[in-house]
């Protein structure tokens, strides 16, 4: 996976609050057992932590002037993306958002921006306040993706995939992916609260999976709005595998599995492995969100 290295990196596309302040209420997902169960009950890869009723408030953080500053001033260039994990985030979020843009422009309609928030340990949204225990979500009341980038080493030591710039790459636009179902109304279909192998819990996520698919698909080939040259300049099959190995890590049974010991398909919230790696795979193979209709 490379970058132009001579792009120029939209910082504003990303928010870093990282060693921010949160003000008022509480964190009401833990680490441990309690973020464990946060995980089964399905908010990781998911939206906004309201759907299980995990908040207290929505108080913005405080950002620093530090924090601020942070990815504005060490991630200006596709070369900075191409040595650093946090301008890395960037470059993605930069390429998807192109791609989004271009896409609905494509088909007569009008996308909407949604800016990514760095955090660490606990961040407050307008879905409620959460921690990092609960995985990178998407809160749909502020159109905005939240990543504690210490997840990656989670995806890795205690999920066991692969990992690598492109399995990085697959969750944020997963998480895009989301804000794609929002802006065209099928995001709402998962909070009707059931769960199992059919559920519309299932199907929203193994759609947003495809979403993520399509973006790989064609991100070479968009052009970026500011230089009208790709950002994205070369995805190799090894990237492609590590994406795949990402989204099967992550399937339902997969997780359980490995936290409770058993498989409970009727309590499944995001999929099977088999099923994960699937949806991004027809997404990357059509590269058509038109052939993404889990619901069908």
């Amino acid at each position: 996976m490379q970058f132009d290295d001579d792009a120029d990196l939209d910082t504003s596309e990303v928010q870093d609050v990282r060693r921010s302040r949160v003000p008022g209420g509480r964190a009401t997902v833990g680490g441990g057992i309690a973020g464990l169960l946060a995980l089964l009950l399905g908010l990781f890869f998911g939206v906004g932590p309201e759907q299980l009723g995990l908040t207290e408030d929505g108080t913005a953080p405080e950002q620093t002037s530090e924090s601020a500053a942070r990815v504005a001033q060490t991630c200006r260039k596709g070369s900075d993306a191409n040595t650093r994990e946090d301008c890395r985030i960037v470059a993605v979020v930069n390429s998807l958002q192109d791609f989004w843009r271009a896409e609905y422009t494509r088909r007569g309609g009008r996308y909407t921006d949604a800016s990514t928030v760095l955090f660490t340990g606990r961040v407050a949204t307008a879905c409620g306040t959460a921690t990092s225990a609960v995985g990178p979500f998407y809160c749909p009341a502020d159109r905005k993706v939240y990543l504690d980038l210490g997840f990656f080493d989670e995806l890795r030591n205690r999920f066991g995939a692969t990992g690598g710039p492109f399995a990085q790459a697959y969750v944020v636009a997963h998480e895009y992916g989301h804000h794609v179902q929002n802006q065209m109304g099928t995001l709402a279909r998962a909070q009707d609260r059931r769960q199992g192998e059919g559920s519309n819990a299932v199907r929203v996520e193994l759609q947003a999976d495809c979403y993520a698919g399509v973006w790989a698909r064609h991100a070479t080939a968009t052009p970026d709005d500011r230089t009208g040259r790709p950002l994205l300049t070369r995805v190799t099959d090894e990237d492609i595998r590590d994406g795949l190995d990402a989204a099967a890590a992550v399937g339902d049974d997969r997780i359980q599995e490995r936290i409770q010991g058993r498989v409970t398909p009727e309590t499944w919230t995001h999929g099977s492995a088999a099923q994960r790696r699937q949806w991004f795979y027809q997404g990357y193979r059509t590269g058509d969100m038109a052939r993404c209709n889990t619901f069908r």
